[in-house]
Parts: structure tokens; sequence; C-alpha cells
């Protein structure tokens, strides 16, 4: 689009970035004059001198230049992605002057992390892929800020609105009962807009009364929004207020089959109804699909986001949720268990055993994406080691099943007052980590190996560098303690996660960093500073080296450890990114939100390829199946709901907690899901029966016809109380032990 290259050709040249600009213009083949006659004037661009359309104008723009795809410039590129609702980041920039500004500021960030220089790295190659592959993303009817709110401006007769909403609510109600379910979907979002029509117009008593007449008959789920909705009664508050915004800018998603879409059409053009059906083709976006119309049940199971559904066509592409192959090395057999099988005379059956473990995954999984599709870190010795360790661990570990339930081990946190905040524990679950609400990071070794730091350099120039146990002499003695305190941070830590050799531990907080530390010096190596607000969660790649994050401004970020700057940024969401997930493939990261929805993003292009909907509240856990083919979340209605990565769809409900679901773990074969909660109880669920007998045909996949059984409670292994401690982690060990972890409240 013309006019968004010459805001960003304005932009470069006022921040005198002449190379960036010559660099953009050369690729899109525009010269000097063309820029002068096609140029806006700056005031044009970003906001005039005086009154609000300036501002307005260049904030389109400005929502435009930043879902623009990627310019290539110096050593790398980073994708501002857009999802498929097309909401870009700068969409929640408040109107006004003040919004002007905050968009110019936005679009200097958002320009910036498209031009950053460095050597040629690993991730440089991420982002090189991304290039070739397309990394620039299209964004589809995004509408602007202005255009939005003048949208309000062809109103009918306010007094009449109340008349419009009760003819449609009795002809809903009195229509058929396959077609009622379907069509008492358009209740909510029509109140809505209604509502702020009313608003935006300047009616307010009428305004209150359709509020106090109709917000009762809204489903329960959209309870908190409803409430955020009547503290909007003046059409000042509707300039700052993001939620709202929102709700202008994303089309909220239904999805009804031809027949009941027939029946309202015909409705509304009878009773020549406009002003519902101007709402219904301005703000509502809806999925018409061939066949039978859902069952209540079915929709209930689908819809409580902030936009409704996902459309359909956002769950249709590629997923390769498959696992990559595992490099191949020998097991050599443990001298204890030879030893240990000739005394008890029994015959050494062990070996072959041994071997089929080591070559797993021999066979290329059809599902797995190409090996180099994503650089990943090549593997150290002692990663080698580490696996051969974890293979030998893995030949007795449990098979686990509904007669063979794991042991569950407690870490509870007493005397917390610092308020935990944060969990994680080592793979090898030698060490656990705690986020603390004081601002400090503790780190506890839990096996009678202490932690120690290395020694100093001058102890370290003594060292014999060739002998075997080299590293063991590096460490001092001197320094050994069960715990070790990192500080650093300045605010609150919500998140933590161990890479997975054990040498580095990320945490993040609400200072808006997240801090890579070391844990062979205890020291921190980075800051990294991307998010403006709040970080909620951050988590380490299964192949180390990546790491992602998310927070309250909305977005995701993708990092690697030795650059400062983000790779990804993973915009769409249209509330807090609360939980964050590496697929075990590490191609794909899976984001939970305060907007009700999980969004699956692929890390080569940042393009969004799954949407979820169906939690009726912010989502707090997600955990992939080891197979790499479900995802199972919780949130905070209580509900574990579990999905089919490559069909796109919700396969299972489970029911039983009766609070916030704040930790989710499938056991390490896969055959058990631990879900632990704020209710203070760990619960299991039998995953293969879960899974089996899905009906994933095409005809369920098109409409989104789902049959979830109708009881979750024969899925139900067993429940169990902790006396007064919500769980905050739960980890499967190597051996399939259960470690969970919380902070004893004594209220």
């Amino acid at each position: 689009d013309r006019q968004t290259l010459v805001a960003v050709l304005q932009f470069l040249r006022r921040s005198n970035l002449r190379e960036s600009e010559e660099i953009l213009r050369r690729e899109a083949r525009l010269l000097g004059d063309d820029l002068g006659a096609a140029a806006l004037s700056p005031a044009g661009v970003l906001g005039g001198p005086d009154g609000d359309a300036g501002s307005l104008g260049g904030e389109a723009l400005l929502s435009r230049v930043t879902a623009a795809p990627a310019v290539a410039m110096g050593g790398s590129v980073a994708t501002v992605a857009s999802s498929s609702p097309g909401v870009a980041a700068v969409a929640a920039v408040p109107p006004g002057k003040g919004g002007a500004r905050a968009g110019s500021r936005l679009t200097s960030r958002v320009v910036s992390h498209c031009i950053f220089g460095s050597s040629f790295r690993l991730s440089d190659k991420l982002l090189f892929n991304a290039f070739a592959v397309g990394g620039g993303v299209v964004v589809e009817d995004q509408p602007d800020v202005s255009a939005v709110l003048s949208a309000y401006n062809q109103q009918g007769d306010p007094t009449l609105y109340e008349e419009y909403y009760s003819g449609l609510k009795h002809f809903i109600e009195c229509s058929l009962d396959c077609h009622r379910a379907e069509l008492s979907q358009l209740f909510y979002p029509l109140f809505v807009h209604m509502y702020l029509e009313l608003v935006y117009n300047q009616h307010e008593s009428e305004a209150k009364s359709f509020f106090e007449r109709f917000h009762g008959d809204q489903e329960c789920y959209y309870q908190d929004d409803l409430r955020v909705l009547s503290s909007l009664t003046k059409k000042e508050h509707m300039k700052g207020n993001e939620t709202m915004l929102d709700f202008r800018t994303s089309k909220f998603v239904l999805r009804i089959s031809r027949d009941s879409y027939q029946l309202l059409k015909r409705h509304l053009q009878e009773k020549q109804n406009n002003q519902i059906w101007n709402i219904v083709q301005e703000h509502l976006y809806i999925d018409i699909f061939d066949g039978m119309p859902r069952s209540k049940q079915q929709i209930d199971a689908m819809v409580g986001s902030l936009a409704g559904e996902a459309k359909r066509e956002a769950n249709k592409a590629k997923v390769f949720f498959g696992l990559l192959k595992e490099p191949e090395f020998d097991v050599p057999l443990d001298d204890e268990d030879e030893e240990g099988e000739n005394e008890e005379g029994k015959p050494k059956k062990k070996k072959p055993k041994k071997d089929s473990v080591g070559s797993k995954s021999k066979k290329q999984d059809p599902n797995a994406p190409p090996q180099n599709r994503i650089p990943l870190p090549e593997l150290k010795d002692s990663d080698k080691l580490d696996k051969v360790m974890n293979m030998k661990e893995a030949a007795k570990r449990v098979r686990l099943g509904p007669e063979c339930l794991p042991s569950i081990c407690f870490y509870t946190f007493l005397n917390a007052y610092q308020g935990l905040t944060a969990v994680d524990v080592t793979d090898d679950s030698s060490m656990i980590v705690g986020g603390f609400a004081d601002s400090t990071v503790r780190v506890w070794s839990v096996t009678p190996k202490k932690l120690r730091s290395v020694k100093t350099a001058a102890d370290l120039s003594l060292i014999d560098k060739e002998s075997d146990d080299v590293l063991e002499r590096i460490m001092d003695e001197k320094t050994a303690s069960e715990l070790k305190i990192l500080y650093g941070h300045s605010g609150p830590v919500y998140g933590t996660s161990f890479s997975p050799d054990r040498n580095y531990l990320l945490s993040c907080s609400e200072d808006g960093t997240v801090r890579l530390w070391s844990l062979q010096t205890f020291t921190c190596l980075v800051g990294y500073k991307g998010h403006n607000y709040p970080v909620w969660d951050t988590q380490f790649s299964p192949y180390g080296y990546y790491f992602v994050s998310g927070g309250y401004d909305r977005v995701a970020r993708l990092w690697a450890t030795d650059h400062y700057q983000p790779l990804r940024i993973f915009a769409g969401h249209l509330a807090d990114v609360t939980c964050t997930r590496f697929h075990p493939n590490s191609n794909y990261i899976a984001t939970g939100s305060a907007d009700r929805t999980v969004r699956l993003w692929d890390v080569l292009n940042g393009n969004c390829v799954r949407i979820f909907t169906g939690h009726k509240g912010p989502i707090h856990s997600l955990a992939f199946s080891p197979n790499g083919r479900f995802l199972a979340t919780g949130a905070t209605d209580g509900r574990v709901l579990l999905w089919d990565i490559g069909h796109g769809l919700m396969v299972g409900e489970l029911k039983g907690h009766t609070d916030t679901v704040y930790a989710l773990r499938f056991s390490r074969d896969g055959e058990i899901l631990a879900s632990g909660s704020m209710d203070n109880t760990v619960r299991l669920w039998d995953a293969v029966k879960a899974f089996e007998d899905l009906e994933t045909d095409d005809f369920t996949t098109a409409t989104g016809h789902i049959n979830l059984p109708e009881n979750s409670q024969d899925l139900l292994l067993g429940t169990y109380m902790t006396k007064s401690t919500p769980v905050v982690h739960l980890h499967f060990t190597r051996r399939n032990l259960l470690l969970a972890a919380g902070a004893y409240s004594s209220q």
C-alpha cells in the first residue's frame, strides 16, 4: 500500500535514518520525486496541529504501518506478525490528541524492531528464512479507529432502540428450537453495539434504560464484560477504553448455519429493521456453514471469548505438529545394572530394551516439520550426556494408566510471606525455582547435591584444564548452599523457566523486563527490555536458545538469548497474554490470553495458525501432549479443554475444578494429564481415553459440530486435596513421579 510506504519513508527521513530510507526506497522502487509527489504533509500523517481529525487519520495510517510486512535491513528482519482477525498492536491506541502521540511512539517502536543490525548468527538465519518464505503479513479488513467510531453516526431514532431489540428477541425466542440456539448468539453483540451507539450519540438516558432492561438477558460468561460496559455512560468514556475499542475494531464472529441466517435476514427485511441489519452488516462477521444447525450445548462449548468464535478459515492452515527426529547415539549399559542382574541370577534382558529407547524415533514422523525448518542449536557434549542419562531413566520409567497412578510429591512453600508468584522445576528434577512478589528469585537444590558457584578467575587459572574432573574442580566448595537468592528485578516475578541444559534461568517481572541468570555464577547475564508493561510469563524452547515472553501489552515476543531485541512479535490478542508455551518441536508457540482465546503461532513466519475459543475466563495454563498432537488449556472458569491441533478442533472438556486451573502437565508418555488449581486440589485425568476414537471427519472439521462426551467424570482418575495450598506448578520426573508445588495459605 503506497500510502503506508510513504508514511514509513517519511518517518525514517525525520529520524535521520537515511541509509534505511534508501534501502527501503530501492526495495519498493520509489524515487525521491515520487516520494514528494505522493507524500502527505507530515502533519497529515501524524496528526494535525489542532483538532482530532489529523491525529485519527494518522492513527489509521499508523495502524496500517504496524501490520505492514517487515522490511529487510541491516543484518536481520523482525516480523511484526498479525493474526487472522487483523488486529495490529496499534489498533488499540486511544483516539484523540494523545492518541496521535502514542501512535507515533508505537510506530517508532515497530520500525525500530524492523531495523536492527547484528552479526549473522543462528537467529539471523531464522529471520532470513522467514523473509524468504514471506515474512510479511497481510492484514485483512482492518478498520481504523476514526472510521470505527464514526460508524455510529448513522443512527436511528434513539427511542425505538428498545423496541427494535425486543422485537428481534421476541422473534428469536418464538423461532424453532433448532434455529433459536444459533440466533441467540446475536443477543450479546447487538446489545453491546446498540448500547454503545446510544452512548456515542449522547442519548444517555435512553442508553441507561436500554442497559437496565436487557443486560440481565445476556449469558452469564459475559458478566465481566458487561461490568466494564456499564461504566461507559458518556461519549468521552469511549475514547480511552481499550476493551470497547477492541469490540469496535475486531468484528464479532458468529458461526451460523445457512438456514438460520436466511431466517434472520428475511425477518429483518420484512420488518424493515434497518438499524439492526446495519449493525449486523457493519460490526458482525457471520461465518455461514451448510448443514444442520448446531445445538445449544455445541454452541455453548465454543463461545465466550471477547470477539466471539474463531472464523473457520483461521484454523485451516497446515500445522506440522509431529516431533523432530532425535539424534542417534549409543546408550552404554550401566555397570551397576549388569552387576545387579548377575547377582540376582537373572538373564540380562535390559540391553535390547535400552537400544529401542535410543532409537525411539528413528522413523521420520510424517507430520513433523523439516529438520531445518527453523535453525536449532547444535548438541554439545554435555547435552549428549544428559540425553543418555535421560534414556537410562526412561528405561526405569513407570508406565502409568488407570490401574497405575503416579505417586505425588508436593513441595509446599511454608511461611512464603514474600508471596509466591511462579515456580519451575528442571527437567531432571534436581532444582526448583520460586519467583516472589518481593521481586526476588530463589533457587533450591532438591537433591543432596548443593548449589555451588564457579571459582574466581584467579583460582580458575591454577586449575589443570586437562584433568578428567575439571568440571568438578572449577566449582567453589565454599559457596555451597541449598538456596541461592537472585536479586535484580524491581517488581513481582510472574514467570520463571530453566533452560533445558540447566545452565540458565529466565525470570520475567512486573518491571517489564525478562532476565537471564547464570546457574554457574548465580548472577544476571542479560536484561531483555521490549515489553513496556508487566510480563506475565516466559518459557525456554525445549531445545534451548530461543525463549518466548507474553505480557500486559497484549503481544508475545520470541527472543534468542544472544539478541537483545525480539526476533518475532506475535500481535493479535485483544487482552493480556497471560501464559506461553513452546510446542515440543519448537516450531510453534501457544499463547493463552485474558481475551479468553488460545492462539498458536508459527515461529518461522510469525503467522497465527490456530485460534481456539471456548473458555469463559482468562487462560492461565497450557500443556502440549508429548506427541505434539494435542493441547490442554486451563482457565479461571475451572474447566480444562482439550484441542486437536492438526484439525483445529476442541475434542474434550474436563469439568471438576471449582477455581482457576493454574497448572497442567502430561505424564512423560502422555497417558495421564495432571491439573492443579486454586481450589487446593490436584486431579488426574485419563488422557488415553480422552483422545481415543476422536470423530474428526471432514464434516466435523468443516462445520465445527463437536460432540463432547456428556460426562467427563469417566475420565477423572483421582482427586488429591492439599490442606490449604493452591497448586501453582506440576512436573513429571523422568520416571513419572508427579511433583507439585504451591505456597501454604493460612486463610
